[in-house]
């Protein structure tokens, strides 16, 4: 028997997803879920989303401004 703690987050769908990677291919498992609530886990989680979203918007706005300019990579010499 193996115990593992992870800390996640309950998403706006009122849906809690665990992906916890296994060494096991297959088996049959008994899972028993314990949680208990932490009021940071979820502004950690809203600030997560946030960063997502600014990046998305970034990658938005910046995609493909260098078309026309593009950019020259010189020899870099061996290590």
């Amino acid at each position: 028997m193996q115990s593992i703690k992870i800390r996640s987050y309950v998403g706006k769908d009122g849906m809690l997803h665990l992906d916890i990677p296994l060494e096991m291919k297959e088996p049959e498992l008994e899972v028993t879920v314990t949680f208990e609530a932490v009021n940071q886990t979820i502004e950690i989680a809203q600030n997560q989303e946030l960063k997502d979203l600014e990046w998305h918007n970034f990658m938005n706005r910046t995609y493909g401004c260098l078309a026309d300019d593009p950019i020259i990579r010189y020899p870099q010499g061996e290590l």
